[in-house]
């Protein structure tokens, strides 16, 4: 399970010390995305919301849907359990299996049964692989569960028993029919086993192996193709390393590239996009969190990083981020077909990411989910479901095209390590504003100086920009300017995303 964060004080003067922005030659990106549709809808134009169709699961943390004609979905249970829901029928009462007696979930809150993936041929195997905490101690393990036999079968498992967190559980089939398995750092705050820069541990790390064969002794087979399998000391399984808690990832169904969550150890949450058949990567941590450089990190002359594509910090509200997936169903394949969804336990804000066919992502928040959301999952045809730890609900989603309710043009002056901003903000809608809040992120590394025209307030990246007392009232059609100059140490770029009391902004020049 993602974990809760660090509050008060201590977060507080975390957030504050300086930031290290990321040297451009220590990491690299890891692809150049597809260029975007010349009519797509502008992210801010879609909004997301949530419609509870079942309530009564205990912890929830996964949603997998079987291809198997029947039209169900498949939900675990941190004690255990895989449950049953269908659209016309609810629910199940009865679990489809039940593994508690070998499931540690009592030992810490981030333990239990994590993941779940059912191969393509499910119908006809009735395999199911299952990620969870075992008992006595905790191991993370990777099984097979034979439906038809009630049989699970372990598979592959490592030790986890210095620190109860960061226990990963992602599992999924990849494009080539390989099995992706996530393995956090192996717990406690700020990488005290110094395991995912280690390539003689699992910890930290995605892992790739072939579940359709046996190589003995092991039960599963290592594809020749893995990065790692001519390294000497290195664990063959690995596939990706430098993660800290990658509790989600998942698969494009249509290019194959993955998309990856990794909770962050309390500055920055981050998502990253690699391009299909890519292996090998070092994912950062704890050399960086996110895009900056992490103190007293474990660093390693030479080494290579690969960014995220995406970060947000705590003063977002947010927690952990929730991996979700790129949509690709056909219910709204024209409204936001392509793009990448996620969320995050604590903030419950919904993200939309996809590229923008020059290098770099576009990004809105577009709406809200029930809280603590754990999972994000879809049906066989592609469309949305969440589930949320407690209460513990099954929660469908659906999107809506809706015109924003305001518009940010910017102007933007740079010089050396400074630049001016100034932000001409719209009301769009029909509802006259009295007072209002202008939230956005500024680029790691740069720093308000001055603002004029709102009483201004940046915490880490995060401005929150209010009105004065002589401009709170916006009319329809009427608009207002503010701006800032900020000191910068080598991105100057304005910012990406803008909410006005809450709603996503469009943004025009």
């Amino acid at each position: 399970m993602p974990r809760r964060r660090w509050t008060g004080p201590l977060l507080l003067a975390l957030l504050l010390t300086v930031l290290a922005p990321l040297p451009a030659a220590a990491r690299q990106p890891t692809a150049a995305p597809p260029a975007p549709t010349a009519d797509r809808v502008p992210l801010p134009s879609i909004s997301a919301t949530t419609t509870q169709v079942a309530s009564g699961l205990r912890r929830p943390t996964a949603i997998v849907a079987p291809d198997d004609g029947t039209g169900r979905l498949f939900i675990t249970e941190k004690p255990g359990r895989i449950r049953v829901y269908h659209p016309d029928t609810g629910l199940a009462a009865t679990p489809l299996i039940d593994i508690t007696s070998v499931v540690d979930e009592s030992s810490g809150n981030e333990r239990g049964l994590l993941g779940l993936a059912l191969p393509a041929d499910f119908a006809t195997s009735q395999d199911l692989y299952l990620a969870y905490t075992a008992l006595p101690d905790g191991a993370v393990t990777l099984a097979r569960y034979r439906l038809d036999e009630s049989r699970l079968e372990v598979l592959l498992s490592q030790p986890h028993t210095e620190f109860n967190n960061h226990n990963g559980g992602q599992l999924a089939f990849g494009p080539d029919g390989n099995l992706y398995w996530s393995i956090g750092d192996g717990g406690g705050a700020a990488d005290p086993l110094r395991a995912p820069q280690r390539l003689d541990t699992l910890l930290g790390k995605i892992l790739r192996v072939d579940v359709r064969r046996a190589c003995a002794p092991l039960p599963y087979c290592v594809p020749a193709d893995n990065p790692f399998v001519n390294t000497p000391g290195a664990r063959p399984e690995i596939w990706h390393y430098g993660l800290r808690n990658p509790w989600r990832f998942s698969f494009d169904s249509v290019d194959g590239s993955m998309w990856i969550g990794d909770v962050g150890q309390g500055r920055w949450e981050e998502i990253d996009h690699i391009a299909r058949g890519r292996g090998g990567l070092n994912l950062g941590w704890s050399c960086y969190e996110g895009l900056e450089k992490f103190a007293d990190g474990d660093c390693h002359a030479g080494e290579t990083y690969t960014p995220p594509v995406f970060t947000y910090s705590p003063y977002t509200g947010g927690c952990s981020v929730i991996g979700g997936h790129v949509y690709r169903g056909q219910r709204n394949a024209a409204l936001l077909g392509g793009t990448y969804i996620a969320t995050d336990y604590c903030s419950s804000t919904v993200w939309a990411l996809r590229p923008d066919g020059n290098g770099g992502y576009e990004q809105a928040e577009i709406g809200q989910t029930p809280t603590q959301v754990t999972a994000i999952g879809t049906t066989v045809e592609g469309e949305f479901y969440m589930v949320n730890d407690l209460p513990g609900g099954l929660h469908r989603v659906s999107f809506a095209q809706e015109a924003p309710t305001c518009r940010v043009d910017r102007t933007v002056e740079r010089w050396g390590t400074g630049t001016k901003v100034e932000l001409t903000v719209t009301n769009t809608g029909t509802t006259a504003l009295n007072g209002w809040t202008l939230k956005f992120p500024l680029a790691l590394g740069q720093t308000v100086v001055s603002d004029w025209n709102t009483d201004l307030t940046q915490l880490s990246n995060t401005i929150t920009a209010t009105n004065a007392s002589y401009n709170a009232a916006v009319a329809p059609g009427a608009s207002f300017t503010i701006g800032y100059v900020a000191s910068h140490t080598g991105d100057a770029s304005p910012p990406p995303r803008f909410t006005l009391n809450g709603d996503a902004c469009a943004i025009g020049r």
